[in-house]
């Protein structure tokens, strides 16, 4: 029989992951990941740490050269593809070399999105999703004293915590009136904000940038809509991020908001899959480290002649922003359309959102405890009647 041929683009936490199922239920089978960065997977969410100064960059790898070997994978990095040929199942790279495969998984992963603001390709304004451009915001933030952070989301809070923590005046802008936004409500998120404050964080909530200013190619500040004016010789924009598709589209898979994918992984074409955040599955794009790892095992375990399925992940995040832990999952309601309940102090806040007693959502602030049996709660729908009291 045949020794087939495997090929992964991306070696984020889906593409490393579905490499692992597919060596468990294939020994023989030969198996390359390629990437366009230049060092083997490792913890992207750590990142604001190694600009913060507490892990180097070695600490940040999760999988060293020796488990490559060990699970026979060639991992191939400073490889970018140009060209997919669906038909002929066959990739292109940069340097024009010709690979082909019999099964072929895109975890391409995603951008930054850069939004339309005027001086926004300055020298010193900054977007954070690979360790390239963590390394380039390190090296800048060795000359200034102030950054300005444009998205008051998690990546934006943790970038702008880093440099906190290396000295610098941090001032946040968010076009919504509260931080966080996909995961708390406005007091959760007031609470938030409250204790950052303390911390010397600024913010600017409800704001716009309308221009990112400078003089001879480099960022000194901003000016907002309503004309008010900010300075900083360093910003960073975290303005969410989009899938990574110009691969796919290239080689005529369906997309949409990501690549279209079955409960199997599979794509429009035979014998390519897609998972991660490039991913969509009915009619979601994750884009959570849980979900991307579980779409990572069922496409791999399907590459190798598998019959696993994937039914979604519930949306949940358990985060440290600025050292304060925060969690939510499922239905937030920021509008206050369900029953909730709620507990409440100057450190702690901590909602359930409830429907036809199950648990639809769940917002923590300050203390996290239990959350992973709410979140298991929301999943098997649980009805908490007899419970209702006693959770928070």
């Amino acid at each position: 029989m045949k020794t087939k041929n495997y090929l992964i683009i991306g070696n984020g936490v889906a593409g490393t992951t579905a490499a692992e199922a597919i060596r468990r239920q294939d020994t023989k089978g030969d198996i390359t990941i390629l990437s366009e960065e230049d060092i083997p997977f490792y913890h992207r969410i750590r990142l604001n740490e190694f600009i913060a100064g507490d892990v180097g960059e070695d600490k940040l790898i999760a999988k060293k050269e020796a488990w490559y070997q060990e699970q026979r994978i060639d991992l191939r990095i400073n490889t970018q593809i140009t060209g997919l040929d669906a038909a002929k199942k066959r990739l292109t790279t940069e340097r024009g070399e010709k690979l082909t495969f019999d099964r072929l998984l895109l975890a391409t992963g995603s951008h930054s999105f850069l939004p339309p603001i005027e001086g926004i390709g300055r020298q010193g304004v900054f977007a954070l999703r690979h360790i390239k451009d963590a390394r380039a915001i390190l090296a800048q933030a060795k000359k200034v004293e102030e950054a300005i952070i444009i998205g008051g989301g998690l990546l934006g809070l943790e970038a702008g915590n880093a440099l906190r923590r290396l000295g610098k005046k941090i001032t946040v802008i968010e076009f919504f009136p509260r931080l966080l936004p996909r995961q708390l409500d406005s007091r959760g998120a007031a609470r938030l904000q409250e204790l950052m404050e303390k911390m010397g964080f600024d913010f600017r909530l409800s704001a716009m940038t309308k221009t990112i200013t400078g003089s001879n190619g480099w960022a000194d500040g901003i000016v907002l809509e309503g004309g008010d004016t900010l300075s900083g010789r360093m910003v960073i924009v975290s303005a969410g991020v989009r899938p990574n598709l110009d691969l796919a589209k290239g080689g005529g898979l369906t997309c949409d908001k990501g690549v279209m994918v079955n409960d199997r992984l599979e794509t429009s074409a035979d014998d390519i899959y897609a998972a991660g955040d490039v991913a969509e599955h009915r009619g979601v794009v994750s884009g959570i480290w849980p979900a991307s790892m579980q779409q990572g095992k069922v496409a791999g375990a399907n590459m190798a002649g598998g019959e696993a399925e994937y039914h979604g992940t519930t949306m949940s995040n358990i985060l440290k922003v600025a050292g304060i832990d925060v969690a939510a999952a499922g239905n937030i309601d920021a509008e206050g359309r369900y029953e909730s309940q709620v507990v409440s102090s100057d450190t702690v806040y901590k909602k359930l959102v409830i429907e036809n007693n199950r648990i639809i959502g769940c917002i923590m602030v300050g203390d996290t405890k239990n959350f992973n049996t709410i979140t298991r709660y929301i999943t098997e729908q649980r009805d908490i009647t007899t419970l209702k009291n006693t959770l928070l």
